[in-house]
């Protein structure tokens, strides 16, 4: 049986007041890399090397390697530390968020990065908006002061206790302000950051790093080089390269299936191919449209709620690779609750279901489409929509069938309110409850279907944004999570868990698969 390695990796609850009235100085220094390379092979496509777009898991990879942010998360931790910045914290009652920058700090081309490559950075990211861009991340920030090289401030519009961990993320990556266009994205697809690699090439098929040898930071890195491959949603290719030896380690992308039968491969074993298990906050739902006339009615969501059965999704469609959610915050955030459980229960309820439908004054069958995008939100969503869709039929209520649509087109549809239920799935940003609430509500939210609440945009968002003490926001956000059980905007169906497969004589992995989604590249190593 090929071995599973399982990370001892906490998934923390939240920040903790310390971190939120500053972070302390961390005086480590990066080392250059003199390991071996190590081949890296993912599904996932990356959609953006420039950080002032690219909302993708596979564009936050290269921005988290190849970019610093003022501030990081280290392996397990969900409290962000200094990293291009000696220190950061808020001052001015909250109103304000100051960091200092290390000394000697520089790009990959030479140049030196201070507090104006920072300034630059985050008002270009707001300035271009792009779509598929960090924008939305950054919308407290009123103005930045940098009253010398290596002193930024923030002064934000409203109090944001989460705004450390927004410029943490992808959305905190610092450019060269001689290197970037100030009021558009680049035409090309070079990257230069300060981060701990340097990207050398990037096309359909690879993207090779080598070590940034100027970089100057907390990162320590344990390898010569990183290389990913790109299998552009082929699944089966993915694990043929696993097996035979083309790829080190296989991450996003491998079908549940393949990792069952990896972990349970004698062939597998004898190659010392190992699937190693990580913390995950990923989560995907079921989204309403709230105008569409048939999932628009509350009996008919309410039907839907009462016979998805969760469990048989994650154990027949997921083999058990997730486990089912029944909140929009997940096990492991702060404020996590069960609500859908309570209202709806955890096994199908088909005589409330039929209940609720009657309620609505429906008699008949319920003609309904799922529809679903083959690859964005893994590889089995099609799959899993398709049981859903026959635990729906099962029930003699509806009649259900399933549409897949690729992603762009699928965008468009959802965005123009053509689709009546449909799947989104989530990675977070930051491991935090704001960050599974608030871009699912108010305007221009990503979900996209006109489900409005004034309760939860105009008092329980503002409200416990404010609050440096994360564990005070518990009973706001729980009340948001009651609220959207009983609307039912949105259907929660599973939280995910990280896997990685690799051979034994890689080494770190348990490094990077944790809650803040960071893959950290440095971490890694081959005997």
């Amino acid at each position: 049986m090929a071995r599973v390695r399982h990370t001892t990796v906490p998934l923390a609850a939240g920040l903790t007041m310390a971190l939120l009235s500053g972070c302390g100085t961390d005086s480590g220094f990066g080392s250059g890399g003199t390991g071996k390379t190590l081949v890296v092979g993912m599904s996932d496509e990356v959609l953006a090397t420039d950080p002032a777009s690219g909302y993708d898991p596979g564009s936050w990879l290269v921005f988290n390697n190849v970019f610093q942010s003022l501030i990081s998360f280290r392996a397990g931790s969900s409290e962000p530390r200094p990293e291009a910045a000696e220190s950061c914290g808020f001052q001015d009652g909250g109103s304000s968020y100051k960091c200092t920058l290390r000394d000697g700090l520089k790009f990959s081309n030479g140049n030196g990065l201070t507090s104006e490559d920072v300034k630059f950075s985050f008002e270009r990211a707001i300035r271009i908006d792009d779509p598929a861009g960090p924008a939305p991340l950054l919308a407290s920030i009123a103005d930045i002061a940098t009253p010398d090289d290596k002193t930024v401030v923030f002064h934000l519009k409203v109090r944001d206790a989460t705004f450390p961990s927004k410029i943490a993320s992808g959305a905190g990556s610092i450019v060269d302000h001689r290197e970037y266009p100030a009021d558009r994205l680049r035409d090309d697809s070079k990257a230069i950051g300060s981060g701990p690699y340097k990207l050398d090439v990037i096309d359909k098929g690879r993207a090779a790093f080598s070590v940034n040898s100027g970089y100057h930071g907390t990162a320590r890195v344990k390898n010569s080089g990183v290389t990913l491959s790109f299998f552009r949603g082929d699944q089966k290719a993915l694990a043929s390269a696993l097996e035979k030896g083309k790829v080190d380690i296989a991450y996003r992308g491998l079908t549940v299936q393949d990792i069952d039968k990896l972990q349970t491969s004698t062939s597998a074993a004898s190659k010392g191919i190992d699937v190693v298990e990580g913390s995950s906050a990923e989560v995907q739902h079921l989204v309403f449209n709230m105008k569409d006339p048939v999932a628009g009615k509350l009996g008919v969501r309410q039907a839907i709620a009462y016979l998805i059965n969760r469990e048989a999704l994650v154990s027949e469609v997921y083999k058990s690779t997730a486990t089912p959610l029944y909140s929009i915050v997940p096990t492991g955030i702060t404020a996590h609750n069960t609500a859908f459980f309570a209202s709806y229960g955890g096994n199908p309820q088909p005589d409330k279901a039929k209940q609720a439908l009657r309620d609505e004054g429906i008699t008949g069958k319920v003609r309904l489409t799922l529809w679903s995008t083959p690859i964005r939100y893994g590889p089995a969503t099609d799959q899993e929509l398709q049981a859903i869709a026959k635990q729906l039929n099962d029930s003699g209520l509806f009649d259900a069938d399933v549409k897949s649509v690729p992603f762009g087109p699928y965008e468009k549809a959802v965005e123009a309110g053509e689709y009546g239920v449909y799947v989104k799935g989530w990675v977070p940003d930051y491991p935090d409850p704001d960050n599974f609430t608030q871009p699912f509500f108010g305007k221009d939210n990503v979900l996209m279907n006109g489900y409005e609440n004034k309760d939860i945009t105009d008092r329980i968002i503002p409200d416990t944004s404010s609050l440096a003490d994360r564990a005070s926001t518990e009973k706001d956000f729980g009340e948001l999570q009651n609220q959207v059980a009983r609307d039912i905007p949105i259907l929660p169906l599973w939280q995910g868990k990280q896997y990685a497969v690799a051979y034994d004589s890689v080494n770190g992995l348990e490094q990077t698969l944790d809650s803040s989604t960071v893959f950290r590249f440095w971490e890694l190593s081959k005997l």
